[in-house]
């Protein structure tokens, strides 16, 4: 008892420490730097030597500059920094996955001093424990892009009367940054300041274009670039880009509210196995107990858990509508 009060302390500890260093860090000097630096790579990548830039790129993954070492051999992690950005959460990898282990571990020993008569159930909340960061992180980033796709017309508004009063384009991408809200106004506020720093104007749009991979800011770049190369009424352009975007948003919203009947019924079908599983074993556990002692029971687990697994990928694939 002793031992799983001790544990069980540690654990607590552990995450709030680490909860409070997370929310305590914000942007530094070094991260200013790094993003700066990774735009400046991006332009000489794509400018080859012409440029003649020969800066060193460092993305901090950690802190610690042994962890930092070992985990750039692996290109995956600096894939989920990027993904970490898209989120809009200023963590490093190395912190975040620090955040899953701690997780994972208090799960782990929370589960074993209380549902371990359930072979398998401490791993399975282990994992679950540990994916609560990954999960918060992609509905963040989801609802990020989510509200920049929805704002963007806005800002495209903007930028035209910036151009029809006859301020640069230039301009009409700082003023963007100043007086529209989050995350539009950041991401505009760093492709303005990357063009102001030396960068080309192309580059800069390209930066912008993956940092927010949106169909409609690569159609805004795309269109953009054209313009620069065979000319044309700027304004026209970005009047019809924001027409064309906000007629989409109506149509999804449509969508959304014929297909909510549809998605209700098919996350009851997914979580009515899965629940009712849980309340067998809450109320009668020796006749859930069968299933994980026994061959036959464990074989019949299996299957049913990947017939669930391909039922809800139809049935999210029915109800799922891309607009």
């Amino acid at each position: 008892m002793a031992l799983m009060i001790s544990l069980l302390t540690f654990a607590v500890v552990a995450v709030i420490v680490l909860l409070i260093s997370l929310l305590a860090s914000g942007d530094n000097r070094q991260d200013v730097i790094r993003r700066r630096m990774e735009a400046v790579m991006k332009a000489e990548r794509r400018a080859g030597s012409s440029l003649g830039l020969k800066l060193l790129r460092d993305e901090m993954l950690s802190s610690v500059p042994l962890i930092h070492r070992w985990m750039t051999r692996w290109s995956w992690f600096s894939r989920f920094q990027i993904f970490l950005t898209q989120a809009g959460m200023k963590v490093k990898p190395a912190k975040f996955f620090l955040l899953c282990g701690v997780l994972a571990l208090t799960g782990y020993v929370v589960a074993v001093h209380t549902i371990s008569r359930f072979p398998g159930a401490p791993i399975a909340v282990a994992v679950a424990a540990g994916a609560i960061p990954f999960v918060l992180a992609a509905w963040k980033r989801r609802r990020r892009l989510r509200k920049f796709e929805e704002h963007f017309p806005e800002a495209l508004d903007l930028l035209g009367r910036a151009v029809r009063a006859g301020h640069a384009f230039t301009t009409g991408l700082e003023m963007i940054g100043k007086e529209t809200s989050e995350p539009i106004a950041g991401e505009f506020r760093k492709t303005y300041d990357e063009q102001n720093f030396g960068i080309p104007i192309r580059d800069a749009l390209f930066n912008l274009a993956e940092r927010v991979p949106l169909m409609d800011v690569r159609f805004f770049v795309t269109a953009l670039l054209v313009q620069r190369e065979t000319g044309g009424n700027l304004a026209e352009i970005l009047d019809g880009l924001a027409r064309v975007i906000r007629e989409r948003f109506r149509l999804y919203r449509e969508v959304r509210v014929k297909t909510a009947q549809g998605k209700m019924t098919a996350g009851i079908l997914i979580a009515l196995p899965p629940f009712m599983m849980c309340v067998l074993g809450i109320i009668n556990p020796e006749y859930m107990r069968v299933l994980f002692e026994n061959h036959l029971g464990l074989v019949a687990l299996g299957v049913a858990a990947v017939l669930q697994f391909v039922g809800s990928a139809i049935i999210w694939k029915i109800i799922h509508i891309e607009v």
